[in-house]
């Protein structure tokens, strides 16, 4: 530590917080960018990292473009016709597809943080999402400051 720091300044804060979010279709990429900038914000951590983790096998999180709701339409399409729902899967639930899918985008994501605010691209969002739905879902994140 530099001389003349105060230690107790230095923040190493981490906030975890489990998020509801519900779900209207079978497929479906849902928008919760806002929802995690407002977290990032009411955190008050200024440098850091904020990490995303869904904890669902037929559920996920991705990083793409929000500015355009048709792009999160092509990829839920995209993903309907690489893991069509009614293709003959060994898994007895019916459910083959979801999980495929998950397995494909992934169940976590992290975000810098900078300068209080979520470091993502111009036309990036946060996008839950939801492959064996409709449902009720959470996703974990947590907020960690920089030491």
């Amino acid at each position: 530590m530099p001389p003349g720091s105060n230690p107790s300044a230095r923040s190493t804060r981490a906030t975890t917080q489990s998020v509801e979010v519900k779900t209207t279709r079978r497929t479906e990429l849902q928008d919760i960018t806002s929802l995690v900038v407002q977290m990032v914000l009411e955190s008050g951590v200024a440098s850091g990292a904020c990490h995303l983790y869904v904890p669902h096998t037929t559920a996920g999180v991705i990083i793409n473009e929000g500015d355009d709701p048709a792009v999160a339409r092509d990829i839920e399409g995209a993903l309907d016709r690489l893991a069509p729902s009614g293709a003959r899967y060994l898994h007895a639930e019916g459910n083959s597809d979801s999980h495929i899918k998950a397995a494909l985008v992934g169940s976590s994501a992290t975000v810098f943080i900078e300068n209080g605010s979520l470091g993502l691209g111009r036309w990036q969002a946060i996008f839950f999402c939801e492959f064996d739905g409709p449902r009720r879902r959470e996703i974990h994140i947590k907020i960690v400051a920089d030491p």
